[in-house]
């Protein structure tokens, strides 16, 4: 996408995956990595505290943990969503029940929205997305300027 009010931010080779899954996904998320190992190995993954610990307990890859989703570590991935040192994620999330904290998931998929990264939510979308002949090559993602784009507004 070309536009004047738009930057590009350049994904490597090499993704940087953050894992994220709510309590009662939390086996099929490390089971959907587990089947999915070898292709993952070559990616660095990160993810909230007890989904990190589990996904690395259960494959052996190194799974960099942050602080439970509850906790801050939904905002811990979102920042570095922000930073430029997420490239994708994956989130198996449980749509059937409340989570205490829905503002922070929210909150963090909007993150992901606004900076332009790939969302899986449940297997079949991590599928698609791993096996995209785009996963094993540089790209660039197209980030809005929501600033500009304010302040145009502002400025009419």
């Amino acid at each position: 996408m070309e536009c004047d009010r738009c930057s590009k931010i350049k994904m490597e080779k090499q993704k940087n995956i953050a894992l994220v899954a709510h309590d009662n996904r939390k086996e099929d998320l490390a089971n959907w990595v587990k089947e999915n190992r070898q292709r993952l190995e070559q990616h660095s993954l990160c993810g909230t505290g007890t989904t990190a610990k589990l996904v690395a307990d259960t494959t052996g890859l190194p799974v960099i943990a942050f602080k439970s989703g509850p906790l801050g570590g939904d905002q811990q991935i979102g920042s570095r969503i922000v930073e430029g040192h997420i490239d994708f994620m994956i989130f198996f999330w449980d749509p059937l029940e409340a989570q205490p904290h829905d503002p922070d998931v929210k909150a963090l998929l909007r993150i992901a929205v606004l900076y332009d990264i790939p969302v899986a939510n449940n297997a079949s979308t991590a599928d698609f997305l791993i096996s995209s002949p785009l996963m094993d090559k540089e790209y660039e993602r197209t980030i809005v300027n929501y600033s500009k784009i304010r302040s145009s507004r502002t400025k009419e």
